[in-house]
């Protein structure tokens, strides 16, 4: 929690942001093109764009050179497992000819050095980051070449860089470290032109398997989770929670909970009541203890979520359009099927947790969260202060998939620090986990499609309707221009070459609260379409890879999604023999750029369920920073999809969810796990996100091949049935 030196060497330099805004001319559009055209052209614009992340290019404030030669980074991303802090340091040391020893990474927090007006998510830390990155370690890097020549005596072009120095190319002994070279350096304005960036054949750390910046500090246990904050003086807080969904705060009573040992103040206000103590035991067992009355609705049951979830053809907002799919399916054999997934939990190992420091003048959060700048203004708005004044400061997180985007905790935390006048930290349980916040929505799918003589595709639709991902976090005037949630929708475009295509997406409003969970709408319609994909091929009478093959367009895509079909066959042995009583079944995916493909080999437990013996998994990033680091993504991916592909379903029950711990929520373990082998392919110089992609075609992999070893077609997840949610006996 320690910050970063004072910088020693400073210049100045007008920045420049990156990144557009639609809404507002979108809006004038509207009227031109008319809305449904409109809303059609923005689903072609988000289609594979990299969500624009605004962050200085000013060199100082993303490097400090120590007098030794090291380089310290200050990252704007937070770590939460992916790995994002080793390749962001990558790509910084490739262009500024560090060793891989020589730098190191901070955290940077909403007041920087480099601010984030995006946060961590979206699979978009690399691909957004990679330009400017590489633009500003350039410049510091010529920086010091103008700065070492004039110290050397010659010019600038004489010098070459090499682990972290500058040395004359015809005299090798004659040369600078960074370290030398940064202090009493002179300051410099930088170049209106940008600076020559390393050519792709000379690069050596960025492509490489270099070994985690953030691993040394946590197999020492010294990394600082959100739960670990500690600062001198601090104390611990509870928060009344409400008994069942939707309830609100009616009354409270303190009693005699502020004379209890260990509680040190009662904080009740309009809307919320919590106690702050000497130790977190004594803070929850005081909050259980105050009068709390509550104004309940009438007790939500599952039949309620899921009962207006449902696509229909016509209905919905377009998302996709290509030809006339409806007058071809109206005159064809019309092939149909319909597919569910149901909400599910975050489940994360790390519960919600912050630790904020409310003073006179200034705020300061210890928090896990995906998103520093949103937290700091929503700390500021709590508290009626100027959000210059409030910094958060982002810990590792144990695991985050889109819940921390949010983080009500840490406004939890500031009303107890500003109310007890010290230090407060409140950290979840695994039941407030589970009870509070929002969950991953449930959705429906109806597909149909008409094949050709030729047995190709004709014409496809792709009906779907789920409740809200990304819509309960923006502005109501956004959601009302969009129509359709863009995140319930991620991957529900049809992403092959067929000369007809309607897709539409249809948002239902659900009594319960509902959000990003990890690749938003990703899982649950990639499902949907490669395993009606998958019936199509079998319909026409053609193997599942060649009929995707044949179906995968002429273009780049195309092109790339071939080669990764290409691949995975090749290293399954698709078409070849499978070991007795098992399976294997195909599917694919493009999103965010990237293309993945997976092969899942399965067979039928003796009790009944589904055992995935072996996953292979082809990736194409365009270009891996740390091809160890995409196989790691890409076996987290399928481990975290599989555990919902198999196991997960959140239901509700009598105004509450059903789960409370993961006694009533099982999720994949070991025993479960599939052997995995992960290749990465490279198609080029620019990388695509990783993060969530290799989640999509999981599901449908596994479905896919369970029809071929049983003849059975399992449209709704979980594929084993899941569990009630009901609490053990």
């Amino acid at each position: 929690m320690s910050q970063p030196p004072p910088r020693r060497w400073r210049l100045s330099r007008r920045g420049f942001l990156i990144g557009a805004g639609v809404v507002g001319g979108g809006l004038a559009l509207g009227v031109t093109l008319g809305l449904p055209a409109l809303r059609l052209a923005l689903a072609d614009a988000f289609e594979g764009a990299v969500p624009p992340t605004i962050v200085t290019t000013d060199p100082f404030l993303w490097f400090d050179i120590a007098p030794d030669g090291r380089v310290r980074l200050a990252v704007p991303k937070t770590e939460m497992g992916q790995g994002i802090h080793t390749a962001l340091a990558q790509i910084a040391a490739e262009e500024l000819e560090l060793a891989w020893e020589q730098i190191e990474v901070v955290q940077s927090s909403s007041l920087g050095p480099v601010a984030d007006n995006f946060g961590t998510n979206a699979s978009n830390s690399v691909s957004s980051l990679f330009a400017p990155l590489r633009e500003t370690a350039a410049t510091l890097r010529e920086l010091l070449r103008v700065e070492a020549a004039e110290r050397l005596g010659v010019a600038p072009a004489a010098l070459s860089a090499a682990a972290g120095s500058f040395f004359v190319t015809a005299e090798p002994q004659r040369r600078l470290s960074y370290g030398e070279l940064a202090t009493g350096a002179t300051a410099r304005e930088v170049p209106p032109e940008p600076p020559p960036l390393k050519p792709g054949a000379a690069w050596t750390l960025i492509g490489a398997s270099l070994p985690r910046v953030d691993l040394p500090a946590k197999i020492r246990g010294a990394a600082i989770y959100g739960y670990d904050a500690r600062v001198e003086g601090m104390l611990f807080g509870a928060v009344a929670r409400p008994p069942s969904l939707g309830a609100t705060l009616r009354r409270v009573a303190p009693g005699d909970v502020a004379a209890r040992p260990g509680v040190v103040a009662v904080v009740i206000e309009r809307d919320f009541a919590g106690v702050v103590a000497e130790s977190r035991a004594a803070a929850a067992a005081a909050v259980r203890a105050l009068d709390v009355e509550w104004i309940e609705k009438p007790p939500l049951q599952q039949e309620q979520i899921e009962a207006p979830v449902r696509a229909a053809p016509g209905r919905g907002v377009a998302v996709q359009r290509a030809g006339d799919a409806a007058a071809v399916l109206r005159g064809a054999r019309v092939i149909t099927a319909e597919y569910r997934t149901p909400m599910a939990a975050h489940a994360h190992l790390e519960p919600q947790a912050a630790l904020v420091d409310v003073r006179p003048d200034r705020v300061r959060a210890w928090v896990s969260t995906q998103y520093a700048a949103g937290t700091a203004q929503a700390i500021a708005r709590a508290l009626g202060r100027n959000p210059r004044s409030v910094e958060v400061i982002p810990t590792y997180l144990g695991g985050g998939f889109g819940r921390r985007m949010i983080s009500e905790v840490a406004i939890e935390a500031a009303r107890l620090s500003a109310a007890a006048g010290r230090p407060v930290h409140v950290g979840w349980s695994r039941a407030e986990e589970f009870q509070n916040g929002f969950v991953r929505p449930p959705t429906h799918h109806v597909l149909r499609a008409a094949l050709g003589p030729d047995g190709r595709i004709a014409a496809i639709e792709h009906s779907q309707a789920s409740g809200d991902v990304i819509f309960p976090f923006v502005p109501a005037p956004i959601g009302a221009f969009f129509g359709a949630d863009f995140g319930a929708w991620r991957g529900a475009r049809i992403t092959y070459a067929v000369p007809n295509i309607t897709v539409t997406s249809e948002r239902v409003p659900l009594p319960v609260p509902t959000g990003a969970w990890r690749g938003l709408g990703l899982l649950a319609n990639i499902f949907a379409i490669e395993s009606f994909i998958d019936e199509l091929a079998h319909a026409a009478g053609i193997d599942p890879l060649a009929f995707r093959i044949a179906h995968a367009g002429d273009d780049e895509r195309g092109r790339r999604l071939r080669a990764v079909l290409a691949e995975v066959a090749e290293r399954s042995g698709w078409g070849g023999p499978v070991p007795a009583g098992r399976a294997r079944g195909l599917a694919c995916a493009m999103d965010a750029g990237t293309v993945v493909a997976h092969v899942a080999e399965v067979s039928r437990k003796p009790e009944g369920g589904i055992c995935v013996h072996r996953v292979w998994a082809v990736v194409d990033p365009g270009l891996p920073i740390n091809p160890d680091g995409v196989a790691a993504q890409t076996e987290g991916n399928i481990c975290m999809g599989l555990s919902s592909v198999l196991f997960e379903r959140l239901s509700v029950r009598n105004g509450r969810f059903a789960a409370d711990n993961f006694g009533a929520y099982p999720l994949l373990s070991m025993r479960d796990a599939p052997a995995i082998e992960v290749t990465v392919l490279r198609s080029g110089d620019v990388p695509y996100g990783v993060g969530e992609p290799p989640m999509g075609p999981i599901g449908a992999a596994v479905a896919n091949a369970v029809f071929a070893l049983t003849g059975e077609r399992m449209r709704e997840l979980p594929l084993m049935g899941g569990n009630s949610n009901s609490p053990p006996p």
